[in-house]
């Protein structure tokens, strides 16, 4: 049985998808280092994984719900999503798949001019739709009710029509030997039809999907021509996108030093 300290952490984690020490330090009036013995117990019972500044919920077969997943690193994927936005000219075609970070990428793109935009992601759609400079292309399928994502063979064979310039896809966990992993096979058929499709791939994913796992494989990092991050904590996956000419962006480098 957990102490009640603990049990409490684990709730909070549950509604918000992670938790930072220095909040958990504050809301229960104890030491940080309380705090990250806390978690460490946690993670060693596998409920939990740290993360640089705290800890997410540990997820290896099942994701965590949408709302937790849209109030985690909202401050890290809003300076991803500028720096992908910052790399997306005016009048280009591209692909935004599933995803709270695509979705935030959606958000910085509205005052692009001449964009075409194909997409397996409702939510995408509902964002960029008033905006009459972006023609907004909804893909076909199967409407997962969880998180409006939209799966299965048809959504694959839509995305097939198009070569577009450029992806924006996500991921739920980065592996160390580089590797894509996500938790639905039918999303991931779709993120690989995606990258098949497209002249330069864009992952955006923030930190934590370093600290995660997943059992659904959607490629490598290898197929990524550009990685935008918060910062990247692992210097395998730096070396690896060295050896493999994936240019890897750090929206917010200085998080590496002000976390712990």
């Amino acid at each position: 049985m957990l102490p009640s300290r603990q049990t409490a952490i684990l709730e909070i984690a549950k509604q918000r998808g992670r938790v930072l020490v220095d909040e958990l330090a504050a809301q229960f009036a104890v030491t940080p280092q309380t705090i990250r013995k806390d978690l460490n117990d946690l993670c060693d019972r596998k409920l939990m994984a740290r993360t640089h500044g705290g800890a997410i919920l540990a997820s290896g077969i099942e994701n965590v719900g949408y709302e937790a997943r849209s109030q985690i690193a909202a401050r890290e994927k809003t300076a991803i999503a500028e720096a992908v936005a910052a790399r997306i000219p005016d009048n280009a075609s591209l692909f935004i798949n599933i995803g709270t970070t695509t979705e935030a990428v959606a958000q910085a793109l509205l005052q692009h001019q001449g964009l075409m935009v194909i997409t397996n992601n409702i939510n995408v759609a509902h964002i960029m739709r008033p905006y009459p400079q972006i023609e907004v292309v909804i893909v076909g399928g199967v409407v997962r009710s969880a998180d409006g994502g939209i799966v299965g063979e048809a959504a694959i064979d839509f995305i097939r029509q198009f070569k577009v310039d450029y992806a924006i896809i996500g991921t739920s966990a980065i592996d160390e030997d580089g590797s894509l992993l996500d938790f639905d096979f039918r999303e991931v058929k779709v993120a690989q039809a995606i990258i098949a499709n497209t002249r330069h791939v864009i992952l955006a994913s923030d930190s934590t999907k370093f600290a995660r796992t997943a059992p659904v494989r959607i490629g490598s990092l290898k197929q990524i021509h550009t990685f935008i991050t918060d910062f990247c904590p692992s210097e395998t996956v730096r070396v690896f996108c060295a050896e493999n000419d994936v240019e890897l962006i750090e929206a917010l480098p200085e998080a590496a030093g002000a976390q712990g």
